[in-house]
């Protein structure tokens, strides 16, 4: 467990680093129940990316049991994750994400919750790292209890950060807003310079431990 933590923890601050999720929560601060819809956002992002990571590591696991030697199968999703992590960065400058705009419907808990869910999608290319986190946490050899613990314990370290956002706005009511703002801003700008680098490395690493994998039959992170 301790390896796996150490390999994924550097996918973790590249998952983190996540504008639209965070704007997406700005925006809910502003509405007439900031603390519980953004708290709706970021519970109904959390749970998506959690079930989905479910529903993906079981098909992976379920593909690769029915294969002759599963720990190349293993290592050969790993090559092409590293390389899909290499392709989305660096095309990652050319988009960033749908951010919320004027035609974005008033939000409600339910909306709120639903609209965290989908910010998986519009969010792409960041949830592209989370494919990473799921072919290490497959091929780690962990109990289904293991890997179910080990899945939740980063979905819940990926939304702590964005946690900051209610605390805020409970801290601070309506003064919260314009640091928010700041704060997106600041994370649209570092994300753009930081995220293609971030990506690129970790898509290097995860090549890396493939090709040695295959070379010589042993793994750089395992």
């Amino acid at each position: 467990m301790t390896t796996l933590f150490w390999s994924i923890f550097p996918i973790l601050l590249a998952d983190i680093l996540n504008p639209v999720l965070f704007a997406f929560m700005v925006y809910a601060a502003g509405t007439n129940r900031p603390i519980v819809n953004s708290c709706s956002v970021l519970l109904g992002h959390t749970a998506a990316y959690f079930f989905v990571g479910i529903l993906l590591a079981l098909g992976i696991e379920k593909f690769t049991a029915r294969l002759a030697n599963p720990g190349n199968i293993d290592f050969g999703i790993e090559l092409l994750i590293g390389l899909l992590l290499l392709w989305v960065a660096l095309g990652s400058r050319k988009s960033t994400g749908k951010r919320p705009g004027e035609n974005t419907p008033p939000l409600t808990v339910a909306t709120s919750f639903g609209l965290g869910a989908i910010v998986n999608f519009v969010g792409i290319p960041f949830a592209v790292p989370y494919f990473a986190v799921l072919g290490q946490i497959v091929k780690s050899d962990l109990s289904t209890t293991g890997a179910v613990s080990a899945l939740f314990m980063y979905n819940a370290a990926y939304a702590l950060p964005f946690a900051v956002v209610p605390v805020m706005v409970a801290l601070l009511g309506a003064e919260s807003r314009p640091i928010l703002e700041r704060i997106n801003n600041f994370l649209d700008r570092i994300s753009e310079f930081l995220m293609p680098i971030l990506l690129a490395l970790i898509g290097l690493a995860l090549v890396a431990d493939a090709a040695v994998y295959f070379s010589k039959g042993s793994a750089l992170f395992r």
